[in-house]
């Protein structure tokens, strides 16, 4: 080992650090093998499609449901009209295995105001899209995307003069 080495250990002696470096040793298989000849980090390859190989022990979660582009044309749309009255100014996407949920915000820090939510399990029943609002009240529900999404819309304001 350098001098160097042994120098910065400070108060250790070398016998002392020699066993230190003995101890450090990492068993595989009733082999041992020292620390500095661990194997390099292995990033996994990405498959057609930005797949990644399936890890070995690792249950595979299935594919996700997400919203598609005219789905979020027609959200962004609602979305884009409220932001230009100041009235939201956030928004997140979440794309879980049995649903899609776009949460709207008026303030990062805030819980949603509303979440539109797509849900396909419901398609045939009541319809895969609905808008829920803060406290878990579904203010609308339905096969149609653009009729789901007039609920945000179409807000009746009294003007007072």
């Amino acid at each position: 080992m350098p001098d160097i080495f042994w120098r910065a250990a400070g108060s250790h002696s070398r016998e002392r650090l020699q066993s230190m470096q003995v101890g450090a040793i990492l068993r595989q298989d009733n082999r041992e093998a020292p620390l500095s000849d661990a194997e390099p980090i292995k990033f996994r390859p990405r498959m057609a499609g930005g797949q990644t190989k399936s890890i070995p022990g690792v249950a595979d979660l299935g594919p996700k449901t997400a919203f598609d582009r005219t789905e979020l044309n027609s959200i962004m749309a609602v979305y884009g009209r409220k932001v230009a009255q100041g009235l939201w100014r956030d928004y997140a996407i979440d794309m879980l295995r049995d649903k899609a949920v776009f949460s709207i915000f008026r303030r990062s820090c805030e819980v949603p105001l509303y979440r539109v939510e797509k849900d396909p399990k419901l398609a045939r029943k009541q319809g895969a899209y609905s808008v829920i609002a803060a406290g878990g009240l579904v203010m609308k529900r339905g096969h149609d995307l653009e009729r789901v999404l007039s609920v945000l819309d179409s807000r009746i304001e009294v003007v007072t003069s």
